[in-house]
């Protein structure tokens, strides 16, 4: 079993980098700070909107999947979104990182 770092930690070391880098970062929602699942929500200056989770793997692992994605109709839909997870997972953090190539920062690539 992998060691996992707090959430609490985790948001806090985002929200840190995104400033850093001069953008902007905001907690929406604050889950279990130990153990809650984060849902990162990417933009760039507002627009082009992408929600990713942490998903188990079949390996054991976690890796980071996205869950929605903006189009021209559907920001409505990711807010809905975000809605109904917050209300399935009481544990559930929500952060919204405002940030150019934002997936880097979770280890993502461009």
């Amino acid at each position: 079993m992998s060691q996992r770092l707090p959430a609490s930690l985790e948001v806090s070391a985002l929200v840190r980098l995104v400033g850093a880098e001069g953008g902007f970062a905001s907690v929406l929602r604050k889950g279990e700070p130990d153990a809650g699942t984060i849902l990162v929500v990417l933009t760039e200056k507002g627009e082009n909107t992408r929600v990713f989770e942490r998903m188990p793997t079949l390996e054991g692992g976690r890796k980071w999947h996205l869950s929605r994605s903006e189009t021209t109709d559907s920001k409505q839909e990711i807010d809905e979104y975000l809605a109904r997870r917050g209300d399935q997972d009481a544990d559930l953090w929500i952060v919204e990182l405002d940030i150019a190539g934002g997936e880097r920062l979770i280890g993502l690539t461009d």
